[in-house]
């Protein structure tokens, strides 16, 4: 499906004015349970693009479950397995089987999930903009509608001194940038020089399956690194634990594979005191509901990219849209599954092709 996009999103990989997704709906005992493969059209996030997606789900992950009696999402995952990669695609259908056996339980998500908070703080993630003027007026904005942490993406030549003026401006805001990889170890120098304007932290500053070198970026800096993009599995969450790649991660289940390697994920940085939150992929209300249900576990002490529906979409998906409330927290949705309704009309009008695996 295509959603137009309320302001156009650029990172230091592109451009995007219109969000391509996934939704995957999986249909057993009279019921339909919800999930969303957040991939994009190119291959700059992830290696996966809408069409290796809509391959793997149609041709490989989908034939593997539809058919079978699934007592758990671990069921799920199991039967996955043999599928190599492709994580956002195992999170499309894992998110919707835990949606579906939460309604086929009465209970939410977050109770399958062991989820603590009836909130969850959330922030808002702002692209490159046009100039620091539009940048500061954008923070201005977000800041106002509630809002508990401002992430401004980076990239060489959009930097330092932009830092320093939204540092002048915001003095008391939360404030965190992402690079999106978009620097080397021999920038250490002009990273380091971010130091001064007492970030949250500095997100995936190196390349995407690096470890090395950003333990070694670490070791230069005084500002937290988070890991995003290189931590796509538990394997490298424990790698970079050992290694000191950096002192919090990111998790995003689309990126992991889904749900259960989320909550493994937070369960391992938990038990070494290493901070997680939840990142963001542009998703609809679909995989909105099941990154907040995530959030509500205990070790999510940061504020997550779960910014409100209207943030991105002129219209949601789903009822009711996701709000920032007025502390800057969004409420966890309590109904049974996802805890929120797709609207079929507004599927159905976002909707470029279907399949169905029977």
């Amino acid at each position: 499906m295509r959603l137009p996009l309320v302001q156009p999103f650029e990172t230091s990989f592109g451009r995007e004015d219109v969000r391509d997704t996934v939704i995957v709906a999986v249909r057993g005992g009279g019921l339909t349970g919800w999930g969303e493969a957040a991939t994009s059209v190119g291959p700059w996030y992830e290696y996966e693009t809408i069409e290796t997606c809509w391959h793997v789900l149609r041709d490989f992950l989908g034939p593997r479950v539809v058919g079978r009696e699934i007592a758990s999402p671990a069921d799920v995952a199991q039967l996955m397995a043999p599928v190599r990669g492709h994580n956002l695609a195992k999170m499309g259908l894992e998110a919707a089987v835990w949606d579906l056996l939460g309604q086929a339980q009465g209970c939410s998500i977050t109770q399958l999930l062991g989820g603590v908070r009836e909130r969850v703080p959330v922030g808002v993630s702002i692209g490159v903009q046009a100039s620091v003027p539009a940048l500061l007026e954008r923070i201005e904005d977000y800041w106002a509608q509630g809002y508990s942490r401002i992430k401004i993406k980076i990239k060489p030549g959009w930097d330092v001194d932009v830092v320093r003026q939204v540092r002048a401006r915001f003095p008391g805001v939360a404030v965190m940038v992402d690079a999106n990889s978009a620097y080397t170890l021999a920038d250490a120098g002009r990273l380091a020089a971010l130091d001064d304007y007492d970030l949250m932290m500095i997100e995936q500053p190196l390349p995407y399956d690096d470890l090395v070198d950003h333990a070694e970026l670490q070791r230069r800096l005084r500002t937290p690194i988070c890991l995003d993009e290189s931590v796509p599995s538990l394997a490298a969450a424990r790698a970079a634990l050992a290694l000191g790649s950096g002192r919090i991660v990111n998790i995003k289940p689309g990126r992991v594979g889904g749900l259960t390697v989320a909550r493994a994920i937070h369960d391992l940085c938990r038990e070494n005191d290493w901070p997680v939150w939840c990142g963001g992929m542009l998703e609809t209300g679909i995989g909105r509901a099941h990154n907040v249900a995530l959030a509500s576990l205990p070790g999510f002490t940061l504020p997550g990219d779960i910014s409100a529906s209207a943030r991105y979409f002129h219209q949601d998906i789903v009822e009711p849209a996701f709000v920032v409330n007025e502390d800057g927290t969004m409420t966890v949705p309590t109904g049974p599954g996802i805890g929120v309704a797709v609207v079929p009309e507004r599927l159905e009008a976002a909707t470029q092709r279907r399949a169905t695996i029977a």
